[in-house]
């Protein structure tokens, strides 16, 4: 609906004074900015793409950047009578360009081709794959080296990835000139119309393989195993993906590889929790050692460190020992390990540990806990 579409000009952030030149700079940087090759099956910005070629082809045409002008998106609106704009009509058959006059030369200057119909033997980088690896929660604090193992698709050694037998070549296709498109005009009574559908003949690669190699069938690909050992660097945390230039798909038709992409899950400690670069746990300290206060040993990453607990020390004190957390993340720098107390109180005193801690409760003036007296067990008990 037209109430709901932006103004044209600020989609392609030129003002209502604008020159055809500069509309023209603004639309090839916004298109290149939201290309579906740059973000594919990214759904915003295939949105932001068609808004653009939407602005474009209405400020682009003299005429109806005059009605847009006067009468703004109600001149194109179905609704109000005024034949409106038709809308974008996908990238499902055909060219997506084919309703937008001239849009196939920008895209030429943009991305090359001078023509929005891919060269269907142009180089295909390869695909990026993604695996997941599970590491412990010290190997994520130190750092270690793992081996990966999966699947990735190569280029036949055989033929070199043509897919025709050893000491041939593929042929140019004789019916579409290698062109991977052939066109078919049809005569309508609105006259003849012509559309660009893939070649059957060979399946829209423009080539044809007379002899295929035996090793791929033709495909010019195999799947095999790759092993690699990869580096985990210390402080990465769980969630995070290491990137691996070049370790996906071999590209067709000399592209270049794609990445791998391994993403990482850490398994939890039994003691610590992590928080970024920080830890923390928990330590359970005797009454007397809360009272009186002490050392005590506290576990960390490498080694146990002693820690001075002061006297009077209350339950669920926090204490900070700075620099025993995580090495940070491509740093040298480390986070800080919390130790949190909790003060164990015993259930069950001899005789002689009752009369001791009465006659403190006495000294400090808690008559009632020091007149306390254990209960005796029954006969059946």
């Amino acid at each position: 609906m037209a109430e709901n579409k932006r103004d044209y000009y600020e989609v392609l952030g030129v003002s209502k004074t604008a020159s055809d030149d500069e509309i023209k700079s603004a639309f090839r940087k916004m298109a290149k900015l939201y290309h579906p090759d740059l973000h594919p099956d990214d759904k915003e910005a295939e949105a932001k793409f068609k808004e653009v070629n939407e602005a474009y082809e209405v400020l682009s045409n003299a005429d109806k950047r005059a009605k847009y002008d006067q009468f703004g998106h109600a001149a194109f609106d179905p609704a109000g009578g005024a034949g409106g704009y038709s809308g974008w009509s996908g990238f499902g058959g055909g060219s997506p360009f084919s309703g937008f006059g001239g849009f196939g030369d920008i895209f030429g200057d943009i991305f090359g081709g001078g023509t929005t119909r891919a060269n269907p033997n142009a180089p295909v980088r390869g695909e990026t794959l993604r695996q997941s690896m599970t590491i412990t929660f010290e190997e994520a604090a130190f750092g270690c080296e793992k081996e990966i193992q999966y699947r990735r698709e190569e280029n036949c050694s055989a033929c070199g990835g043509t897919g025709a037998a050893p000491g041939t070549q593929p042929q140019t296709c004789p019916t579409c000139g290698g062109r991977g498109t052939v066109t078919r005009v049809q005569n309508t009574i609105l006259g003849s119309m012509q559309t660009t559908v893939p070649c059957s003949a060979c399946g829209g690669t423009g080539k044809i393989i007379k002899d295929p190699c035996k090793i791929c069938n033709g495909n010019g690909r195999v799947r095999n195993i790759q092993k690699r050992r990869i580096k985990i660097p210390a402080g990465i945390d769980d969630g995070q993906t290491i990137r691996i230039s070049g370790a996906g798909d071999d590209g067709l038709r000399g592209g270049p590889k794609g990445d791998l992409h391994v993403s990482i899950r850490v398994k939890p400690h039994k003691r610590f929790l992590r928080d970024g670069a920080d830890i923390h746990q928990s330590i359970e300290i005797p009454v007397t050692t809360a009272m009186l206060g002490g050392a005590i040993n506290v576990p960390t990453l490498d080694k146990d460190v002693k820690l001075t607990i002061p006297e009077g020390t209350p339950a669920q004190k926090t204490f900070r020992m700075k620099g025993f957390g995580i090495q940070k993340l491509n740093s040298s720098e480390k986070g800080d390990m919390y130790v949190n107390i909790t003060v164990g109180i015993p259930k069950k005193l001899t005789e002689k540990q009752r009369e001791i801690v009465a006659k403190l409760a006495e000294e400090m003036g808690d008559s009632d806990a020091a007149k306390t007296k254990p209960k005796k067990k029954g006969l059946f008990k």
